[in-house]
């Protein structure tokens, strides 16, 4: 084999070995990692607590998302954009009737909060149903790519 070859060959496995996966190191606090972070899956983490609640009155609908922090530390939420939270809502087949983040936009910066031991954050978002009657489902998501959390509350729209 010629030194070109080989130089060849070793620049070609330093790519591969680049773009391959690595394992990542941290300091111990496992992050759940999220195949879609525009839609994150309920938190298993039992560091954070949620509860939603929807307040239904004539001519709006009030959603309000609720996390806070069980640990005994503090704990970073990581955002992948300006977006923090979602409020969906869904008719009775599961079909999207509304979402909050339509029609607004977001930075593309990401961002991190920090929710102190004990803390709570909330969020809050108000809808106009004009039309709608029936029962539907609101779900209130937190974005977080490391302790994302989705929470369904049933309401009825008169």
């Amino acid at each position: 084999m010629t030194r070109r070859s080989i130089t060849w060959i070793l620049c070609i496995a330093a790519i591969a070995l680049a773009c391959g996966p690595h394992a990542q190191h941290g300091d111990g606090d496992a992050h759940a990692s999220v195949p879609n972070a525009h839609e994150p899956k309920a938190s298993s983490d039992t560091s954070l607590a949620a509860s939603a609640k929807v307040a239904v009155r004539p001519g709006d609908v009030k959603f309000a998302l609720q996390v806070t922090n069980l640990a005994p530390h503090s704990v970073e939420l990581n955002f992948p954009d300006g977006q923090t939270h979602e409020f969906v809502v869904l008719d009775t087949l599961g079909r999207e009737v509304w979402r909050s983040s339509t029609g607004k936009m977001f930075t593309q910066a990401l961002q991190n909060r920090n929710v102190d031991e004990n803390e709570t954050i909330s969020f809050r978002e108000e809808w106009e149903p004009r039309g709608y009657h029936g029962k539907y489902t609101a779900l209130a998501k937190l974005r977080s790519s490391n302790h994302p959390v989705e929470e369904r509350v049933d309401f009825v729209l008169p």
